[in-house]
C-alpha cells in the first residue's frame, strides 16, 4: 500500500471565517452609530450645528446729556486775546532777564534789564546842570532883592530932590535887568528839570517790565543778546519774552457759513479740549467776527470760557457744541449710556447681549434716564463693552453670531 501523501491534508476554515465577521459587523455599526451621535450631540449643545445669526452692534459710550440738545459742533484753537510780545524801546545789550517759560508776572514787573552806563551819565550829567540852574536862579534872585531894594531907595530920594534922576535912572535899570535876570533863570532850571526827566526816562528805557498780569509763554532773547526795537541787525533780537493774559482765554472756532444762522452772540456752549478729553468746560459765544474767510467758506466765532482752569493754556485744540438751551447742573454730569434698541425685556429684567468673540453673553442691566435715542446704563455694562443692537427673539446666552458689515 503507497503512503499518503500528508501535505494534501488541510482544514477548510472559510467557513468559520465568515460566520465570524458577519457576528463583528452589528458591533461596529452600533458603535459607530453611538459615537457619531455623540458627536452630534456635542456639535449641537456647543452650537456648532446652529447657523450663527447675524447682529448689528452698538458700543456703550460715555457722554453728556447736553449732547441732545446740541444745535452744532466746531473745532478751534484756544488764544489769548491779549497777547503782547515784550520789547525795549531803545537798543542795548541785554545784561539780565528774570523770567522763563511759565512764570507768573504782575503789570509793571522787570522782566529784564540792558545795559546802562550811558543812560546812568546823561542822567547824573542832567542832574548837575540842574543843581547849577537853581544855584543860578538864586543867585539872580539874591541880585534881584538888592536892586529893589536900592531902586526903592533912590526913587525916595530923588522925591526929596536928594539925588539928580540919573542916578535914579541907573537904579530902576539895574532893577528891571535883575529882574529879567531871574526869569532867564528860572527858565533854565526848568529846562535842566526837563532834561533830567528825559534822562530818567531813558534810563527807565533800560528796565523792560510787564504790561499787564500774564504768564510767560516764550523766551526770545538770551543774556548777552542785543535787543532793539526794529530787530533789523542780523543777531538782534526785537523781543525778550512773549506774554499772554490766561484770564482773557477764549475758543476760536470756525463754523461754516451755512450754519451760521444756528449761532448767536449769548448763546450757551459746552467746550472739550483734547488735553483733558474727560472734561466738559461751559462756555458762552462772545463775538461773531464780522468778516467771512473765503478760502474756508468759514465765519470766526470766538467763545468765552465761563469757568476758567489753570490748566487751559493757549494753543490747545479744542471742540465746540453750541447748545440749544443752557444745560441743568444734573446734565453735565458724566454718564454711561447706549443705543436704546440694545436693551429688551427677558423675564421682567432690562437685558443686553454682550459680544464676547463670536458669541454672545445676556447681560442684566439697570437702566437710568433717557436722552434722545440713548439710556444711561447705571451697572451690568462699562465702557466699551459692544452689544447686539435690537437682538432677535431666536438669540439666547451664548448663541453664535456673525456680525453685519457696514
Amino acid at each position: 500500500m503507497a503512503p499518503e501523501d500528508l501535505s494534501r491534508l488541510t482544514i477548510d476554515k472559510s467557513d468559520r471565517t465568515v460566520r465570524k465577521r458577519r457576528r463583528l459587523q452589528p458591533l461596529y455599526w452600533t458603535a459607530a452609530g453611538l459615537l457619531l451621535v455623540i458627536l452630534l450631540v456635542s456639535l449641537y449643545l456647543t452650537g456648532r450645528l446652529v447657523p450663527a445669526i447675524a447682529v448689528d452692534t452698538a458700543a456703550v459710550s460715555r457722554i453728556y446729556p447736553s449732547q441732545t440738545f446740541s444745535l452744532l459742533n466746531a473745532s478751534g484753537y484756544v488764544a489769548a486775546q491779549r497777547k503782547a510780545a515784550v520789547a525795549s524801546k531803545i537798543t542795548g545789550r541785554l545784561i539780565s532777564l528774570s523770567v522763563e517759560e511759565g512764570s507768573r508776572v504782575k503789570a509793571g514787573e522787570v522782566i529784564a534789564r540792558l545795559e546802562d552806563e550811558d543812560a546812568r551819565a546823561a542822567r547824573d550829567q542832567a542832574a548837575a546842570n540842574l543843581k547849577s540852574a537853581r544855584a543860578d536862579t538864586a543867585q539872580m534872585r539874591a541880585e534881584l532883592q538888592d536892586a529893589d531894594l536900592n531902586y526903592s531907595r533912590k526913587k525916595q530920594l530923588l522925591q526929596r530932590d536928594v539925588i539928580s534922576r540919573a542916578e535914579y535912572d541907573t537904579a530902576e535899570a539895574r532893577y528891571l535887568r535883575a529882574r529879567a535876570a531871574v526869569a532867564a533863570a528860572e527858565a533854565r532850571e526848568k529846562s535842566a528839570e526837563a532834561a533830567l526827566k528825559g534822562a530818567e526816562t531813558s534810563l527807565g528805557y533800560a528796565l523792560i517790565r510787564a504790561p499787564f498780569d500774564a504768564v510767560v509763554l516764550t523766551k526770545n532773547a538770551d543774556i548777552g543778546d542785543i535787543v532793539t526795537p526794529l530787530g533789523a541787525a542780523a543777531n538782534a533780537k526785537a523781543a525778550v519774552v512773549t506774554i499772554a493774559d490766561l484770564n482773557s482765554l477764549q475758543v476760536e472756532a470756525d463754523v461754516s457759513e451755512s450754519s451760521l444762522a444756528l449761532v448767536k452772540t449769548g448763546q450757551p456752549c459746552e467746550i472739550q479740549l483734547d488735553a483733558l478729553p474727560d472734561l466738559r468746560f461751559r462756555g458762552v459765544v462772545h463775538m461773531i467776527v464780522p468778516t467771512a474767510d473765503r478760502t474756508k467758506a468759514t465765519i470766526l466765532v470766538k467763545v468765552r470760557f465761563v469757568d476758567l482752569d489753570p490748566r487751559i493754556l493757549p494753543e490747545m485744540s479744542a471742540k465746540v457744541a453750541f447748545l440749544s438751551r443752557l444745560p441743568k447742573p444734573e446734565e453735565q454730569r458724566l454718564r454711561t449710556a447706549v443705543n436704546a434698541s440694545a436693551l429688551v425685556k427677558r423675564a421682567g429684567l432690562f437685558v443686553a447681549f454682550k459680544i464676547e468673540g463670536d458669541r454672545v453673553r445676556e447681560t442684566p442691566v439697570e437702566k437710568g434716564e433717557t436722552f434722545g435715542d440713548l439710556v444711561e446704563v447705571t451697572a451690568g455694562l462699562k465702557t466699551g463693552d459692544r452689544v447686539v443692537l435690537t437682538p432677535s427673539t431666536r438669540l439666547r446666552d451664548g448663541s453664535r453670531i456673525k456680525i453685519n458689515e457696514k
